[in-house]
């Protein structure tokens, strides 16, 4: 689109004829405009007067333009008198990156990132950002920069990416990982679980066939989070070796708090996680500790056997947000040195069908890895209490069930089930921690299904492991996002993307020169997010001319 403007300039008195071009910039995939100075008005005629270079092939023309009156010049003009440079302007979506700055500044996410990573902090923010308000492959982080602020495509480019996520080193990984512990932990329990990422590469060490969550019959790798429940904030991960099973990770993992200097910390665990040695070195440690434990422990079973006929009295009875429960709490003295520790015993009627279903599924399941020799460490008390195995040169290993202790097992123990700790003494506290503990599987819903970490594109562990780095970054703006959604109640009406994308009309048109920048008009939608998110609104809303800089 070409069009006809005009200037005055104060100083010389002179009105310039500008001819404006309007085009599409195919590279940087942006609206841009030309303005180029074709000639001046006669000051007494006002008759169009082109410039020398196109004097040959433009005649004199009287513009149609609404007559101003000339102001008097103080100087008559020069020859030499040069008109203005041309005036061009790019657009760039600013709404998302509003957005994410003002949550991460809060949590000084960037600075903390600067003090480990002096030289890539930035470009690391951005492929998070991306990530958060796209997904996707980073190799197409590149193209989306060159329309999204902060707008650094030609420090992303694919081989770029791929020496930033090289230098994320463990050392500096680590230097993060205990700024970061210590910056927003604060007596706050920390739910601790690992999921399993799937991969196609044969060059990672870390990726090694083992017992896959997603179902996927895939080598893989495990990765450990740590999440502050309080905070709703991931505070630690670690890669793991895919054939790594989840009761032996502790033991690493209070080694590793050990040599970073981490205070003593409270630490929330599902059933997988138990083990006598696990609570143990918590103990050994101070940490506090609050773990399930399952029911074919021989210990517990003596414990249930005791409270059998009892726990359905009016002095169990409990109710936690509408579900009726039974519960039974003692002091148990741990180990030979008698720690102090509380177990909580609860019975729910209404679940012990669904118990029994779930039960009856277990047995089937470890009844086939016994007939295919596929064995799960995790299983092997029930192989010896539920089953017996024969196997003969000729008719190979048959497995039959063991119906009596199935049966015993059933009529004592089905809708049963315990947790132990060592600092909460109210049982009806205990759950209702140890049950949002979900937010941690949550976090990992984020990082496969939101953060593209279904499948690990990269190969080599190097890369790899800075690939998780970015992802654990781009997860501390999602939860951050996610909790701030939830104080203004703004997660009942939009998902992180469907808040982000709702932000992402909202752009930034910058002038060449000394004309600034404009900000489009804020919509309604836009303009109550930003206020329910205590993010500053530009001028109330309005399209804003600022200063340039």
């Amino acid at each position: 689109m070409t069009g006809r403007t005009k200037h005055l300039n104060k100083k010389t008195g002179v009105t310039y004829v500008y001819e404006s071009t309007s085009y599409w910039d195919k590279e940087k995939k942006q609206a841009r405009n030309k303005q180029i100075c074709i000639g001046k008005l006669d000051p007494v005629s006002g008759e169009f007067i082109p410039s020398k270079r196109f004097s040959s092939n433009v005649k004199p023309v009287t513009l149609n333009i609404p007559e101003t009156k000339p102001e008097v010049p103080t100087a008559l003009p020069t020859e030499t008198t040069k008109p203005p440079e041309p005036v061009t302007a790019t657009a760039q979506i600013v709404g998302p990156s509003m957005v994410l700055d003002s949550i991460t500044e809060t949590l000084d996410l960037e600075k903390v990132l600067k003090s480990c990573f002096p030289e890539t902090f930035k470009q690391i923010m951005v492929m998070a950002y991306y990530l958060v308000v796209n997904g996707g492959p980073l190799s197409h982080c590149s193209t989306w920069c060159k329309s999204h602020a902060p707008q650094m495509a030609a420090s992303l480019t694919s081989q770029r990416i791929s020496e930033i996520l090289r230098a994320i080193t463990t050392d500096k990984q680590q230097a993060f990982l205990k700024q970061w512990m210590n910056k927003v932990l604060e007596d706050d329990f920390l739910c601790y679980d690992i999921s399993s990422i799937s991969s196609y590469s044969e060059l990672n060490e870390y990726i090694k066939y083992g017992y896959n969550r997603d179902k996927e019959k895939l080598p893989q790798l495990n990765l450990a989070i740590l999440f502050g429940q309080k905070g709703g904030l991931p505070a630690y991960y670690n890669r793991l070796p895919g054939n790594v099973t989840d009761v032996t990770t502790v033991h690493n993992l209070l080694k590793t708090f050990k040599a970073l200097g981490i205070k003593a910390l409270n630490f929330v665990m599902d059933r997988g996680f138990y083990s006598k040695r696990n609570v143990d070195e918590l103990l050994a440690a101070k940490d506090k500790f609050l773990v399930g434990v399952p029911m074919n422990n021989k210990w517990l079973q003596r414990v249930v056997d005791e409270v059998h006929e009892t726990i359905q009295g009016p002095e169990g009875y409990r109710k936690l947000e509408g579900e009726v429960l039974y519960v039974h709490t003692r002091l148990y003295p741990w180990g030979e040195k008698r720690h102090r520790c509380y177990l909580h015993v609860y019975f729910n009627a209404k679940t012990k069908a669904e118990a029994l279903d779930d039960f009856n599924e277990d047995l089937l399941t470890y009844k086939e890895e016994l007939e295919s020799g596929n064995l799960n460490p995790k299983h092997k008390e029930a192989y010896e209490a539920f089953f017996s195995t024969k196997t003969t040169p000729i008719r190979g290993t048959k497995v039959t069930y063991n119906m009596e202790a199935i049966r015993g097992h059933i009529k004592q123990y089905t809708g049963f089930y315990a947790l132990l700790t060592n600092s909460i003494k109210d049982p009806v506290k205990a759950l209702q921690i140890y049950r949002d503990k979900d937010i941690v599987e949550k976090s990992f819903d984020d990082l496969k299904n939101q953060l593209d970490m279904k499948r690990l594109r990269v190969h080599s562990s190097n890369t790899a492991d800075g690939r998780l780095f970015v992802q654990f970054i781009a997860l501390i703006c999602m939860s951050a996002l996610r909790r701030e959604m939830r104080k203004s109640e703004l997660i009942a009406k939009y998902a992180i993307r469907e808040l982000l994308n709702e932000m992402g009309t909202l752009t930034q048109i910058k002038y060449s020169g000394k004309y600034g920048h404009i900000l489009t008009e804020l919509t309604k939608p836009q303009r109550e997010i930003l206020k329910l998110l205590n993010i500053a609104l530009p001028d109330d809303g309005i399209a804003t001319i600022l200063p340039g800089n």
